[in-house]
């Protein structure tokens, strides 16, 4: 890389079960005031502008068009949308950035899942052809994961258990959190899966500001430098994949320097616990890196923010000094189908 790129700010919205008094522009515009007050940035400084949502959760085509509202109609930017997570649209602007092409980017992601039943508006990432037509909503396909996994012999129920336990306990620090602190497991949802192991359904909206070399450090006291970013999708087919695994994980790791060096702490977008297990595998994470300090998607998973904000969660740990090297994972798609990973690094202290 001939440049180098940070996250030099981020918000995001208090997650709730429901923003049905807002729109989406309404949801959005105080989290894209807040990120740019952080760096006394005005939004005619902005050289780039991405954004990540679904239409599919709004129930209207381009509707992407009308979130533009909330960064105003002037000055005129330069400005591109990604049908997915808003990790996908970081990824987009820093690739952006480092052509050169600009020195800063506004990152921005939303989704409100309370419309609707986003259990079933998930299916239309299946095949359409062979799978889509069943219905197999987001949760049995999880379910049929975590029984994969059990099957094998990698986990079991109390460990699952474990896992939301902990991620809602660390979430009573986040006050972002929708879900945060002690609570039952809960009744069986789709065996194995229990309340307990599914992400809250909510609403919520996230953004970064990214930039490069000098300009990163006049905007950012302590940047989170991107040392790298890659993305990789399994096949689209269910049968043809090992569900307990994780190899497009693996690989984007791989790609990205995630093992290069040992990391300090490790967000990661894992919706179910039984993914958290598969990806701590793939990722190597040992017990000594702390994994979603944030709560993770277990205590708040707005649809295509939440991986969004598991990068901006990362780069935060950096810029107050709790981190040092951070992994940042963001995943779209049934069972673990497409991830990406982020490696951020802060400036030696």
């Amino acid at each position: 890389m001939t440049r180098e790129i940070a996250v030099v700010a981020f918000a995001q919205t208090d997650h709730r079960r429901s923003t049905e008094e807002s729109s989406e522009v309404e949801m959005l515009m105080p989290v894209l005031h807040e990120v740019l007050a952080q760096t006394g940035l005005r939004t005619a400084d902005i050289g780039f502008t991405c954004s990540g949502s679904s239409d599919y959760l709004a129930g209207r085509a381009f509707s992407f068009t009308l979130a533009l509202d909330g960064v105003g109609a002037w000055p005129p930017i330069s400005e591109s949308h990604v049908e997915m997570d808003g990790a996908w649209a970081l990824y987009e602007a820093w690739t952006k950035l480092l052509t050169g092409d600009a020195d800063t980017a506004l990152v921005y992601s939303y989704g409100k899942c309370s419309p609707g039943s986003v259990r079933d508006v998930l299916t239309r990432q299946l095949d359409p052809y062979y799978v889509a037509p069943l219905w197999p909503d987001s949760i049995a396909l999880a379910a049929l994961q975590a029984q994969a996994l059990i099957d094998a012999g990698h986990t079991d129920e109390p460990a699952l258990a474990a896992v939301g336990a902990r991620s809602r306990a660390d979430a009573e620090a986040n006050p972002h959190a929708q879900l945060k602190g002690p609570m039952p497991h809960g009744d069986y949802v789709v065996r194995p899966l229990r309340t307990g192991d599914c992400p809250p359904v909510g609403d919520g909206a996230a953004a970064v500001i990214l930039a490069a070399g000098e300009r990163a450090r006049r905007l950012c006291a302590r940047p989170a430098w991107i040392r790298g970013v890659d993305h990789r999708i399994e096949a689209h087919g269910l049968g043809v994949r090992d569900l307990t695994d994780s190899p497009s994980t693996r690989l984007a790791a791989e790609r990205a320097g995630a093992f290069e060096r040992p990391a300090d702490t490790a967000e990661l977008h894992a919706p179910f616990s039984s993914q958290e297990l598969i990806l701590r595998r793939a990722l190597r994470l040992g017990d000594d890196v702390r994994v979603n300090p944030s709560g993770g998607a277990l205590a708040a998973n707005p649809v295509m923010a939440a991986g969004l904000v598991r990068i901006g969660e990362a780069a935060a740990r950096i810029h107050r000094g709790a981190s040092d090297r951070a992994l940042a994972h963001a995943t779209s798609g049934p069972c673990l189908q497409q991830n990406l990973v982020a490696v951020l690094e802060g400036d030696p202290r």
